[in-house]
């Protein structure tokens, strides 16, 4: 039996990886808009926000959706939504 996941587009990518780079891609300000939770709001940081997120699914469900919503319009440049 093969351990790839290929329905999982998050497959391989860790918590941490997914936060910086929408970090440095939307930065910490625009992030709080897009998903309104205190640790991208108040004194943001990595270490802080994964700390949160690995204990509130709902909210890294949220981060996720973000990511592969940044990652389809990375990949498709044509993409206007």
């Amino acid at each position: 039996m093969s351990d790839q996941q290929p329905n999982d587009p998050l497959h391989g990518i860790t918590l941490e990886m997914i936060l910086t780079q929408l970090a440095e891609h939307y930065g910490w300000d625009e992030m709080g808009r897009i998903i309104n939770i205190r640790c991208f709001n108040n004194d943001p940081s990595i270490k802080s926000s994964l700390q949160f997120l690995r204990k509130t699914p709902w909210a890294r469900n949220k981060v996720e959706a973000l990511y592969l919503k940044y990652k389809r319009k990375t990949l498709e440049p044509w993409h206007n939504s």
